[in-house]
């Protein structure tokens, strides 16, 4: 018989853990269920500068999200590493299927996070964090007057590389086609910005250096020619950030009744509801504009008030 919880939290990024721990205070018997390993995507990268908090020297993603899963623990959080294969998210009670078990909550809290889309190229994985990013925000402050490289065309590639240019001396945006995605207005501006390059008909087929990017091979869509690039000698290494779109982490929700927009994320209101009562979302499958570590820890803060409010309330 599975096992009954006030709430059930899936995903244990930062989203998922600030739930946790406010469930947790709020003395809902709470289960948080996670795939892999605790913290998301920050898990992987190896300095934080922009939570508020955070350690000034030495914070990296998995020491931050070790301090925030111990946290979530200390306030009696159940947790379990399995991997959910169908929910039925209709009704007062909530089913939550996994590979292992099965669980039920009279709430649920969906952070399942977002994943940017990788090049896909030899290097990428072993230099995520040491030179390749997929966060401006995150990460630009690592690259002040060094030079970077954009692989992208739409909005978000566009606007990010424009705001690198406060930190890098450099920014090149490499696109796979001979013009931008991004709306005329924004193309505009990084074209009268004197600090943007652009590589057109590019693509980026292998990334190398030794513990920090220093060189990558970039092909020609139309020629097929390949050239290598070179940090500069003085600079010893050169980022590359890649915008090229991210997948919400919802195939599962698909066809539960749970509304999802055009590309698959999850909407809600300012109180983290979506549009079946009892279902929070969180994190970066929410639909919005910033997906930060202090977002989506809000974000999880507010849905699991929500929640508590919600199962009392039964």
């Amino acid at each position: 018989m599975a096992k009954m919880y006030d709430i059930i939290i899936i995903g244990a990024g930062p989203g998922g853990l600030a739930a946790g721990l406010y469930a947790g205070r709020a003395k809902m018997n709470t289960l948080i269920i996670e795939k892999a390993k605790d913290g998301g995507q920050i898990a992987i990268t190896d300095e934080i500068e922009n939570y508020p908090g955070s350690m000034l020297e030495g914070e990296s993603g998995p020491s931050l999200m070790e301090r925030f899963s111990k946290q979530a623990d200390k306030f009696g959080c159940d947790k379990v590493y399995d991997n959910v294969v169908s929910v039925d998210l209709q009704g007062e009670i909530k089913t939550v299927n996994c590979s292992k078990e099965t669980y039920q909550a009279k709430a649920i809290i969906i952070s399942t996070g977002a994943s940017p889309t990788k090049i896909g190229c030899p290097g990428e994985a072993e230099l995520t964090g040491k030179g390749v990013s997929y966060c401006a925000t995150c990460d630009a402050g690592f690259f002040e007057d060094f030079e970077v490289y954009v692989m992208g065309g739409g909005d978000a590639a566009v606007e990010e590389a424009m705001y690198l240019t406060k930190f890098a001396r450099k920014v090149t945006i490499i696109h796979r086609r001979d013009e931008l995605r991004a709306a005329k207005s924004i193309q505009e501006k990084a074209f009268a910005n004197p600090k943007i390059d652009f590589m057109w008909n590019t693509v980026i087929t292998e990334l190398t250096g030794d513990g920090i990017l220093d060189h990558m091979v970039v092909k020609d869509t139309k020629t097929g020619e390949t050239k290598d690039i070179y940090a500069d000698e003085d600079d010893g290494m050169f980022g590359v950030f890649v915008f090229i779109g991210y997948k919400p982490v919802s195939q599962v929700f698909e066809g539960t009744g749970l509304e999802l927009d055009e590309r698959g994320y999850i909407p809600t209101d300012d109180q983290m509801r979506t549009n079946i009562p009892g279902v929070y979302a969180a994190g970066d499958i929410r639909v919005k504009e910033l997906r930060q570590v202090v977002t989506a820890a809000a974000d999880g803060a507010i849905a699991a008030w929500q929640a508590a409010k919600y199962v009392e309330s039964l």
